[in-house]
């Protein structure tokens, strides 16, 4: 046993995170091009106007913008049978309520879907991937606003109307279960309290950001519907942070407390896409946090017509957690945990548990029995270019273990459709801002400040890859 012959194997970036060109050919700005860069050590700053003493990365990104074509004939040489990329909101819509769609966004991904189909890699189109139009926090004030809920919609019409026979896999929101964190508020939830100077530390108000998820819930399932009305073979899938998360110990009370926080964070935002209502343990998460929900029946009727087709979730790590105190933790994708004593650690402190993906991709098919893609894994890691040979085995043998668990996971009967590891290029880290937490097969010559030639190398990772692809996942050497 082993993959399906048609399995999806690629790789994923996002918009905001790669394709520079911030104000270039009609683009507005973005909730993310007002973030600064930073490191493991400094945060992100916030500034709405741009403070010139700050360096915005995502200004120029990789400038995947004026590179596309080569960038896809090197997946396509790596034997991409998928891309998952995001449009830009701002860059179809400049401030979200535009009267008009911008054509020439509208075409810079004509002409990017046209270099896919030319090479016979079907494309995964996120919708909105931590990027929405900045003038969405400046007018309406986010996510908590229902008047975006149409904004969104709209936008959805546009494209799927634009690319209604180049697209069938669409997913709604990346990472949509970040919002029941604080973090997420300005980058998903277009929220701004005054006050927020960093990505790390914003200012939070509960009831504003779950509300804002709510409302996030119900356009992408109202999404789904008009999607399905103009081309019913479209395919909509979940994208859900997946924090898999274990007990530290085996103290029942460890044990419970990882229960419910995993319902939450993990299987609430899913549990809404695929069953099409709030399931009993969120109304309770809710009533204890004197949270109001404002869901109306028109909505609730909604959220049970547009259901999602396939689960779709990123997975990075996992984290241990506790009702007791210990002193050693972690820090990770979104959130950290108590230390794992089994597991190692990343450049970034983030634990590498390849096992953990098995158990993941077992539970979620348990639970939902629908088509799994895993649209985001890999290894953030320090790249030394000698003589534009990087050598990076530290990312084969990270993506190797997961491929193994996957096979497994397959063997185990889950329905695994596709995987496509995160920044199969090198691009703009959203955590910290930086280059040099790098991810790719392909090393792009720029660092943290923009500087450099933005020529690319082929790493080692690119050639074990291609084999990887080659051989349906069965030569891993």
């Amino acid at each position: 046993m082993g993959f399906c012959k048609d399995f999806l194997w690629g790789g994923a970036t996002a918009a905001n995170q790669c394709e520079g060109a911030y104000l270039e050919d009609g683009k507005g700005l973005s909730v993310s091009d007002v973030m600064s860069v930073g490191s493991h050590q400094e945060p992100r700053k916030i500034s709405l106007d741009m403070d010139d003493s700050y360096y915005f990365p995502y200004q120029k990104g990789i400038d995947f913008y004026h590179h596309y074509k080569e960038d896809i004939a090197l997946f396509a040489e790596m034997g991409f049978k998928v891309y998952r990329f995001s449009i830009a909101w701002a860059r179809i819509y400049p401030n979200a309520d535009d009267e008009k769609p911008n054509e020439a966004g509208l075409q810079f991904y004509d002409n990017v879907l046209k270099e896919l189909k030319k090479y016979g890699i079907e494309p995964l189109v996120t919708i909105s991937h931590n990027e929405m139009p900045l003038n969405i926090v400046k007018k309406y004030h986010g996510w908590p606003n229902k008047k975006v809920i149409d904004l969104y919609v709209k936008y959805c019409e546009t494209i799927f109307t634009r690319y209604q026979n180049d697209v069938t896999y669409w997913l709604p929101f990346n990472e949509v279960n970040n919002l029941m964190l604080p973090l997420s508020n300005l980058i998903q939830g277009g929220i701004y309290i005054e006050g927020s100077t960093d990505f790390n530390n914003q200012k939070d108000d509960p009831n504003l950001r779950m509300n804002a998820l709510n409302n996030v819930l119900i356009a992408s399932a109202k999404a789904v519907k008009v999607g399905r009305k103009i081309n019913p073979k479209f395919r909509f899938g979940t994208m859900i942070c997946h924090i898999t998360r274990y007990p530290r110990t085996c103290n029942p009370d460890d044990v419970f407390y990882v229960h419910q926080n995993d319902l939450v964070h993990n299987c609430m935002c899913s549990d809404v896409m695929l069953r099409g209502e709030y399931p009993y343990y969120a109304w309770n998460y809710f009533e204890r946090n004197h949270i109001q929900i404002a869901l109306n029946e028109e909505e609730r009727q909604a959220l049970k017509e547009g259901i999602c087709d396939f689960y779709s979730f990123s997975y990075y790590q996992s984290i241990c957690e506790s009702t007791q105190n210990f002193d050693e933790t972690t820090s990770g994708n979104i959130m950290g945990g108590v230390k794992n004593p089994y597991l190692k650690l990343t450049d970034w402190d983030w634990p590498i548990d390849p096992v953990g993906l098995r158990y993941t991709l077992n539970k979620v098919y348990d639970r939902y029995h629908v088509p799994i893609f895993i649209t985001e894994n890999g290894l953030g890691a320090l790249d030394t270019p000698v003589n534009k040979e990087i050598h990076d085995p530290y990312r084969i043998d990270y993506i190797r273990e997961h491929i193994k668990e996957m096979k497994k996971a397959v063997e185990d009967g889950v329905n695994l459709i596709g995987y496509t590891p995160w920044g199969c290029i090198d691009l703009v880290s959203v955590s910290t801002g930086e280059m040099k937490k790098r991810y790719g097969f392909i090393y792009v010559d720029v660092d943290d400040e923009g500087n450099g030639t933005f020529e690319r190398y082929k790493k080692d990772s690119f050639y074990w890859y291609q084999k990887v692809i080659a051989s349906n996942g069965e030569d891993l050497d």
